[in-house]
C-alpha cells in the first residue's frame, strides 16, 4: 500500500518571521492566546506569512458496521442511510453549520448498507454494504482496506481549497473507534467506550464486553494497517486515507470528534508528521475522546459538550481559523498605528 510522504512543517526561519509578525501587532504579547499559536501553525503549514483560508470543505463519509449485530447501538442500522438522506436534503446539523460558515460539504457513501442509486450531492465510493462483524472475523480484507485508503486519498487530491474537515455517519462506529483507540494506545477498553448515540450504562458495559472479546479473538493483530483492517470501518478508513493525502498536499486538517480522531490515530501511526497539519476542532463529550486527544498531545479549540459527529465541530471551529488569518493579515502593527510599544 502506497502511503504518501508527509513533510514536517518545522522551519526555524519562517517560525521567527511569524513570531515577529504576531508580536508586532497592537496588543500585549500573547494576549490573543490560542489564536496566536493557530496563526503560526497555519503559516508553517502553508509555508508563508501571508496565511489564508481558501475554499474550505468538509467531507462526511458514511458507512455501516457489521458489529451492530452484537447489539452495541441504541439505534437500528437503517439510521445510517436515513441520515445520509437527511444530509442530501440539507436537514442535518452539519448542513446548517457548513452553510452558515460558507463551507463546501461533500457526502460520501463509503459503504452504506442501502442502494441509493445515482443521487445529486452524493459521492458514490461504496466498496461494500458495510463491514463484517469484527466480533467474529476481521471487519474487512486487506485489499478492501487498501482500496478504501486509496479512495480517500483520491478524494482529498481533488479538493481545490487549503482547509479540509472530516465528518462521519455510521451506526456502530463508536464501537469501531473504541476498538481502534484501545489497540493503538493501549488504554483499557473500559476507558475507551462511551454511550455513543445514547446507550444506557448497561448498554455501555455490554459494548465494552463485546470489544474486549473481539480484542481477545484478534490478539495477534498489532500493526496499524492490520488493526484498521480488523476493527475499522469503511468510513474511518477512507477518512484516514484522505487525511494522509491532504497533509501530503500541505492542507490544514480540521479534526472533529471521537470517530474522526480514531482515523487520525491510524494515520499518525503511519506518518507521525501528519500531526503538524492537524487543527483539533473540539473535545467531544464521548467518553474516551479526551484521553485520545491526550495520546496525540492535541489541544482542541473548543469544548462544547458535542457528541454528534458529522463534522459539526469542524464547521463550528472555522470562524476561529478566519479570526487567526484576519488578525495576522489586517491588524495594525505598533509602527503603522503609531502606538507606543511596551517599554524595555
Amino acid at each position: 500500500m502506497f502511503i504518501p510522504a508527509i513533510s514536517p512543517t518545522a522551519d526555524e526561519a519562517l517560525s521567527d518571521l511569524l513570531d515577529q509578525a504576531i508580536n508586532n501587532k497592537t496588543k500585549p504579547l500573547g494576549s490573543l492566546g490560542v489564536l496566536e499559536s493557530l496563526a503560526k501553525q497555519l503559516g508553517l503549514i502553508q509555508n508563508t506569512r501571508d496565511i489564508a483560508v481558501r475554499s474550505p470543505a468538509i467531507l462526511v463519509f458514511a458507512a455501516d458496521h457489521g458489529v451492530v449485530a452484537e447489539g452495541i447501538s441504541a439505534y437500528p442500522q437503517d439510521v445510517t442511510w436515513q441520515m445520509v438522506e437527511n444530509f442530501l436534503a440539507g436537514g442535518a446539523a452539519i448542513n446548517i453549520f457548513a452553510e452558515q460558515n460558507n463551507c463546501a460539504l461533500q457526502v460520501i457513501d463509503a459503504g452504506v448498507n442501502h442502494a441509493f442509486g445515482p443521487r445529486d450531492g452524493l459521492v458514490d465510493r461504496k466498496l461494500a454494504n458495510g463491514t463484517h462483524n469484527f466480533a467474529q472475523e476481521p471487519a474487512m480484507s486487506r485489499a478492501t482496506c487498501h482500496a478504501a485508503l486509496a479512495a480517500g486519498m483520491a478524494l482529498a487530491a481533488e479538493l481545490e481549497g487549503n482547509v479540509v474537515g472530516f465528518g462521519e455517519m455510521g451506526i456502530g462506529n463508536t464501537t469501531a473507534a473504541a476498538a481502534l483507540m484501545h489497540k493503538l494506545t493501549g488504554i483499557p477498553v473500559a476507558q475507551c467506550v462511551g454511550a455513543g448515540t445514547g446507550l444506557s450504562p448497561e448498554g455501555v458495559l455490554h459494548k465494552q464486553r463485546v470489544i474486549e472479546a473481539a480484542v481477545a479473538c484478534h490478539a495477534s493483530v498489532n500493526e496499524p494497517l492490520d488493526v484498521l483492517t480488523t476493527f475499522g470501518g469503511l468510513e474511518i478508513t477512507m477518512i484516514a486515507g484522505a487525511m494522509l493525502k491532504a497533509a501530503a498536499l500541505r492542507k490544514v486538517l480540521l479534526i472533529d470528534g471521537f470517530i474522526v480522531t480514531s482515523a487520525l490515530l491510524v494515520a499518525a501511526r503511519l506518518q507521525p508528521a501528519i500531526l503538524d497539519y492537524c487543527v483539533f476542532a473540539h473535545c467531544s463529550d464521548e467518553q474516551g475522546h479526551r484521553q485520545m486527544l491526550a495520546a496525540l498531545d492535541a489541544k482542541p479549540l473548543l469544548s462544547l459538550g458535542l457528541r454528534l459527529g458529522e463534522g459539526t465541530g469542524c464547521a463550528l471551529a472555522l470562524p476561529l481559523l478566519h479570526a487567526a488569518v484576519n488578525f495576522l493579515s489586517r491588524m495594525a502593527t505598533f509602527e503603522s498605528a503609531q502606538v507606543s510599544a511596551k517599554a524595555d
